[in-house]
């Protein structure tokens, strides 16, 4: 059976979801790509998966109350352990049928035993050009993460 390495959320931004400029709130937004994320990196590894990364947010454009919003999550890169998400968030006025990319991110996650202990997950293998690109700008991503873990030691 071959794995399904996209997941997506579709649904109405609430009254709730307000900011104090009247827009969605962005920890609201953080909270949605958290859980499309997740629900991604746990249907392809089988396994509970715990956030390590979050990386890179970048919010494009605001949300309205009101809006259709769409998240559409996927596996970029797998390592041993891991596995590299990517999320974007669109939306649209209701009345309207074009979808706009708001916000887009990058998680990573880390598939654990039942003891917490890091294991292994199914390699995920890039099929098209635009995966392989993927795959790439996952793997930068990650050579960019270690330089500013490195950039950061005296600090920690």
């Amino acid at each position: 059976m071959e794995k399904n390495n996209r997941i997506s959320f579709q649904f109405i931004s609430e009254p709730s979801d307000v900011n104090y400029g009247g827009k969605v709130h962005g920890g609201v937004v953080m909270k949605w790509i958290d859980q499309v994320a997740y629900t991604c990196a746990r249907n392809w590894a089988e396994t509970y998966c715990v956030t390590v990364y979050v990386g890179g947010i970048r919010f494009y454009k605001p949300i309205n109350i009101g809006d259709v919003v769409k998240l559409d999550s996927y596996v970029i890169y797998t390592g041993n352990t891991s596995i590299h998400i990517a999320v974007d968030v669109f939306a649209r006025n209701i009345a309207q049928s074009e979808l706009e990319k708001k916000t887009h991110c990058v998680i990573v996650f880390v598939s654990v035993d039942d003891d917490g202990k890091p294991q292994k997950v199914h390699k995920w293998i890039p099929q098209t050009e635009k995966d392989k690109k993927l795959e790439g700008y996952a793997k930068r991503l990650k050579e960019l993460r270690v330089q500013i873990n490195d950039e950061m030691m005296p600090f920690l």
